[in-house]
């Protein structure tokens, strides 16, 4: 196994005489056995990218590199790729043997008997034994996507590319298999690149996630990172269900003057934005951060409730004041009713600025190191409750 790495790939496309450059100097390192997914919204080069990775797109300038061998030039079906697509692409008059075995035959030298032990070994994995025998259309969707990762699977490759596999499924299918994915993952621990629009997919599987946006990387790192840490305003507010409320504002006498209130900084905040060269930041805050109380403060403001979304667990509260609109998540338990008003308060510890100009963050919200009660590592847990 081996690390593949992007280095200032970009990937220009003509339209009507013109350059438009899907994928913009681009540099990744996908590091051996992990899951790395890339997330952005639809046209951010998330596809462009994988494609270029797999060679069924040429780079315009750059490099990408499987292991310690350059394949710029290589062709798809020798760069010890395998991908999986959206559309599961299964050959409609083959059985799901043929299926799995076809690019076998067609692309190594490896007898009958090999063959048939790597897709009988896939089926098992994959619980599709039984299916063998049967045709595309006699299959489920969540069995034909079980048949094209089987396809995948046998030809052992160093890298799985995946190109939105999960968007034909129905909404509860699509979270058995997300789950299903990454036990797979963790079975064959070859490198997955997995693309997808869906945050909460990135969110759940990704060891790491890339957020792309017009063709640039946004930023990489941990789903966790992501989401604490963005990077910049557009991570921020793609990030994260519902998304990251935000508010204009001006800094003055190490106060932001909102249009709702003036809202005072901690020593360290304050500190962040006087080291920039703009005054005019945007305040962040996520719905879930948002508190209610019953308390006046400076860091409270009454609002309107326009309207109330129940989600079961939590209520989603629409809320106004002087023509500014922000999201708050209470939980179900909390009865409010729309045209109630509500007094919020956002904590200073729960708040993100971000600079007005370049979208850059200029502090994040603080977030707790500490474990949870009841999380116990393996060393502390008896061995009757192993």
């Amino acid at each position: 196994m081996a690390d593949t790495t992007l280095t200032d790939v970009k990937k220009r496309f003509e339209s009507d005489g013109n350059d438009v450059v899907a994928v913009d100097e681009l540099s990744l390192d996908i590091e051996d056995g992990e899951f790395l997914v890339l997330v952005g919204p639809s046209g951010c080069g998330k596809s462009t990218t994988l494609r270029l990775i797999a060679g069924l797109e040429t780079i315009s300038d750059g490099e990408i590199k499987i292991g310690d061998d350059v394949v710029n030039d290589v062709k798809p079906k020798d760069r010890d790729i395998a991908m999986v697509f959206q559309n599961y692409a299964l050959y409609p008059q083959r059985t799901v043997r043929g299926n799995m075995s076809f690019g076998l035959k067609m692309s190594t030298d490896l007898p009958d008997e090999k063959i048939t032990e790597r897709v009988e070994d896939a089926a098992e994995l994959l619980s599709i034994t039984d299916l063998l025998d049967r045709r595309p259309k006699a299959l489920s969707g969540g069995q034909q996507q079980r048949v094209a990762l089987g396809r995948a699977i046998v030809r052992d490759p160093e890298l799985f590319l995946m190109d939105e596999p999960l968007s034909n499924l129905d909404a509860k299918l699509r979270t058995q298999m997300r789950t299903e994915l990454q036990e797979l993952h963790q079975q064959l621990g070859a490198a997955t690149v997995y693309v997808t629009h869906d945050q909460t997919e990135a969110m759940t599987m990704g060891d790491r996630i890339a957020v792309l946006d017009d063709g640039q990387l946004q930023q990489i790192g941990t789903p966790m990172e992501c989401y604490y840490e963005p990077a910049n305003q557009f991570v921020a507010g793609f990030i994260g269900s519902p998304s990251m409320n935000f508010i204009e504002g001006v800094f003055v006498d190490g106060l932001i003057h909102l249009d709702l209130f003036r809202y005072p900084l901690t020593d360290e905040q304050r500190a962040a934005i006087e080291s920039e060269d703009s005054n005019s930041v945007t305040v962040g805050i996520r719905p879930e951060d948002i508190e209610l109380t019953d308390e006046d403060g400076p860091r409270t403001v009454e609002m309107d409730v326009n309207v109330v979304e129940p989600m079961g667990s939590m209520n989603l509260l629409h809320l106004e004041r002087s023509g500014v609109e922000i999201t708050a998540s209470v939980t179900g338990e909390h009865i409010v009713d729309e045209s109630d008003c509500v007094r919020v308060r956002f904590p200073a510890d729960r708040i993100h600025a971000f600079d007005r100009q370049t979208g850059a963050a200029v502090f994040n919200r603080e977030r707790s190191a500490d474990r949870p009660p009841g999380i116990l590592s393996r060393e502390e847990v008896p061995s009757h409750g192993r």
